[in-house]
This record gives structure tokens, sequence and C-alpha cells, in this order.
């Protein structure tokens, strides 16, 4: 494979200077995805208005992304390790972009959620690619801990870029933009990806075992709807179905790694604590942020009246605590303790998503941005070490697959963390009660989603909108309330979880390079 560092005359490796030009290429990829997780957001509002989707449809658009993503990640990991990752990051790209305009032109709710799965596929292919490329650029465990950190803080900046960029495109342009944006950054990354990046694989990874895929995709699908469902729902025989098809489907897969000569995942990996412990670390922290995050700019919005630029503005203090603390995350790491960084910053994130029980429509913006900042630091701190700590712990030509686990942790938080945390604050707002004298189909409307709620009013006499609208702000507000508590919980549990399963842990030190 290419190689960014040269071999000097006593045989170590001296890096050479194109190493942060690939890293500037590798961020490029990790903004984009992040910008498109979280533009969506802000569009929800718009696109609930043009396509009208239902609730359910709704959370669909919101979580298929992540749920095809998680079910691949595994498997697309493993392809890099084989047929070279900057071939799969280059060609996930050019994916990326193209399924990024079809998502801008769907005309029908089910044409949205297809295109946000297809969308999914092409990301599968791009996270676990920049991670573990980034394993074989930085050999010197300092140098990498710093371009780890550089790169969740560039995904936290994608995070607030998002929003911003998204609020300026939405108040200039309609909906469907916020997805052409993808297509300058693919067309930036895919140029000077192919001169600067180097290729990096597995050099003996043996055969692609596609049951093996099959039986990932399957099984994390299978178990996700089935919670999302049940959770809201209730349980019924189809998600019951579904949850058992895919634990025996994730059963069957992890019999069969054991038994394979060259396993899509070798789940020998799962033996090392630091490993383990940080998968569950960045799983539980994101399932308790993603569901909160995806409601909050529909309330900034839809409660508090803001516009989508200005929704997106009043998000940034999350960003700018997220870069601070990623940069530094592995200097602070090294100087205290894996675990006293991570469990901390899981800490602050929960008290900060504790503050927000106390969430109303006349909430001022100090509080919101006092408590994103916290929840960004927390987040910027924590997810920095635990990636770190994930990818030194496995040989470098198992990069692909560790970064795949680690990627798969964070999208099934988040596909998990949408469909829990947002059926607390659906089932809350549905169970609002409308005002006398709103005709039936403008409450069916409203209890479908607050976007719907707006809409039905625009139709209603002065007097009896204000009301619908009141009522069914004042239960998405309760609902909010109710899923910040819970996700606080949990994140609060993680913290002490993962201070006893990263005790010990240290952050490889860089004085032998």
């Amino acid at each position: 494979m290419t190689s960014t560092y040269l071999p000097a005359a006593d045989g170590r490796l001296l890096p050479r200077p194109g190493r942060w030009i690939a890293l500037g290429v590798l961020v490029l990829a990790v903004l984009l995805v992040a910008v498109d997780a979280t533009v969506l957001g802000l569009a929800t509002p718009f696109l609930s208005e043009d396509l009208k989707p239902s609730g359910t449809q709704l959370l669909w658009i919101g979580d298929i992304y992540s749920f095809v993503i998680a079910g691949l990640l595994v498997s697309m990991g493993s392809l890099g390790d084989r047929v070279g990752r900057k071939r799969l990051l280059l060609t996930g790209a050019v994916a990326f972009g193209g399924v990024s305009v079809l998502n801008a032109y769907a005309a029908t709710p089910e044409m949205m959620i297809v295109a946000r799965a297809l969308l999914g596929v092409a990301g599968a292919t791009l996270m676990p690619s920049t991670l573990a490329l980034i394993r074989n650029i930085f050999h010197d465990p300092r140098e990498r801990s710093l371009a780890i950190g550089i790169w969740g803080a560039m995904a936290s900046a994608g995070a607030a870029v998002g929003p911003v960029v998204g609020g300026f495109l939405l108040e200039h342009f309609w909906w469907g933009s916020v997805f052409l944006i993808n297509l300058p950054v693919m067309a930036v990354l895919v140029v000077v990806g192919i001169r600067t990046l180097p290729e990096s694989k597995n050099p003996a990874p043996g055969p692609w075992d596609m049951t093996s895929v099959a039986l990932s995709l399957v099984g994390v699908v299978g178990v996700v709807y089935a919670v999302k469902e049940t959770a809201a729902h209730g349980p019924d025989w189809e998600a019951a179905a579904a949850g058992v098809a895919g634990a025996v489907a994730l059963h069957w897969f992890v019999r069969r790694q054991l038994t394979l000569t060259a396993p899509l995942l070798d789940m020998r990996l799962f033996h090392h604590r630091g490993f383990s412990g940080g998968v569950l670390a960045d799983l539980l922290t994101i399932l308790g942020l993603s569901g909160l995050v995806f409601f909050l700019s529909q309330f900034l919005q839809l409660v508090q009246g803001r516009s989508p630029l200005e929704a997106g503005l009043a998000e940034l203090p999350a960003a700018v605590g997220a870069v601070a603390a990623g940069l530094v995350a592995g200097a602070t790491a090294r100087r205290f303790s894996v675990r006293s960084v991570v469990a901390g910053g899981l800490a602050a994130i929960g008290l900060a998503l504790a503050a927000l029980t106390g969430l109303s429509q006349s909430t001022g913006f100090p509080l919101l941005g006092a408590v994103l900042l916290v929840v960004g630091a927390g987040a910027g701190f924590s997810f920095t070490v635990t990636a770190d700590v994930i990818l030194s712990s496995v040989p470098r030509e198992q990069a692909g697959a560790a970064s795949a686990v680690s990627e798969t942790a964070y999208e099934l938080g988040a596909a998990l963390g949408i469909a829990l945390l947002g059926s607390v604050v659906t089932g809350v707002y549905r169970d609002f009660t409308a005002p006398p004298g709103v005709p039936a189909d403008a409450v069916s409307a409203a209890h479908e989603s607050l976007g719907g709620a707006v809409e039905a009013a625009n139709g209603l006499p002065a007097h009896s909108a204000g009301a619908l609208l009141a009522a069914a702000q004042d239960a998405f507000s309760a609902g909010l309330r109710l899923a910040s508590g819970v996700g606080a919980a949990v994140l609060l549990i993680t913290a002490v979880a993962a201070w006893f399963l990263l005790r010990d842990q240290k952050l490889e030190d860089g004085a032998g390079h």
C-alpha cells in the first residue's frame, strides 16, 4: 500500500507532510455525513408541509438513514479492509452525491423513505473508511489522538454547519436544497482524495462472506424495527416477529464469525475491555442525545417561533463545545485518565439534559445555549477518547472492522434514540386534548405531528387556531421534557458504567516513535 511514512536509515518510520492534507480530505467526508444528519431536523417542518407524511412516516424519514447505516457498517468496514479503504471511500462519495439528488426531488413520503435508505447505504461506505485510514496514516499515538480529535471536531462542526447552512437555504430555497449542498463537497472530496489519500487494506483479508453481510443487516434492522414499533404503538405480533427474526439473525451472525477463518468481524475484539467499554459508551450516549436533538429543531421553530436560520444559530454552542473539547481530549486523558475524562463528559451531558426538564415556550437563549455548550463539550471529550481507545486496541489491519463497530454503535444509538425518545415525545404529544369547536379533520391532522397542527391551524378562525396551536405546543413541550429526563437518566447510568469498564485504560504514548 502507499504509505504516509518514509523509512529512515535506522529502520524507523518518519511521517511525510502529506498526512495532514489526507486528513483534511477525510474530515470532509465526516463533515458531509454530519451535515446531512442534522440538516434534516430543520427541514422537517417544510418537508411535512409539502409531502404530508403521517407521524409514523415522519419518524421513518428521520431514522431509516441510521437504520441502514447501522445494518451495513460492519459489512462495509470489512469490505474496505479487503478491497481498499480509499477505493471504498471514493466510490461511496460518488454514490452519496448521486443519491442526494434523489432525496432533494422526492415527491412522496414513500419515495423520501426509500431515498433516505439508499443514502444510508452510501453513508455506510464513508464512515468506517475515514477512521480506518486515520489509524493507518498516523502511526504516532499522540499525532493519532490529535487527528481523531480533529476528525471528531469536524463531525461536531458539521452538526452546527448543517443547521446554519440549512437555515439559510430554507429561507431562500425549497427544502430539497439542503441535500444538494452535498454535491460540491463530494466533488472536492473525490478530486483531492484521488491524489492525496494513501490506499490501505488488510494484506491477507480472506473472502467477503455474503451470508454474514445478510445476517448483520437483517439482525440489526429487525431488532431496531421491533424496538421502534413497540415504543411507538405497543407490543404486537409484527414487531415481535421482527424482533425474534433480528435476534436469531444476530445470534447466527456471531456463531458464524467464530467459525470462519476470515470473519467479517473478529468477535475476539470484544474480549478487550477498553474496546467493549468504548463501544457501549458510544451507543448509550448517542441513544440519550439523538432523539432530543432530532426534536429540538422542531421545538425552536414550531414552539418558539424562530426562523430556520435562528434555530440553527441557537444550536451552535453544542458544536463550539464539542470542537474545543475534541481538540484537547487526548492530552487531557493522558494527563488525568481515560475513565475520568469519558465518565466526566457523560455525566456533564446527563446533568445538562436534566436541566432541560424545565423547558418551556418561554425558555430563553442563555439557558438553552449554556445547556447545549455543556452537552457539546461532554460529547467532545467522550467520543474522541473512546474512538482513540477503540482504534488503538486493535491491529492496524483490522482498523476497518474496529472503526465499523464504533460507527455501528453510533448509528445504532442514533436510530434507537430517535425511535425510543422520539416515541416518548410522539406518545405524549398525541394525547393532548383539542379545544372544543375544532373540526374533526383538523384535530386528526394536528394529532399526527406538530407540523400538521401548524398547517391545520392555518385553515381555522383565529380563536380556534390559537387554541389548537397552544394545546399542541404545550403537549410537544411536555413530551420533550419527559424525553430529556429519560435521556439524562441514560447518560448518568452510562457515566457510572464507563467509570468501571474503562478502569486502567490508557492512551498509547508516542515517546517511542
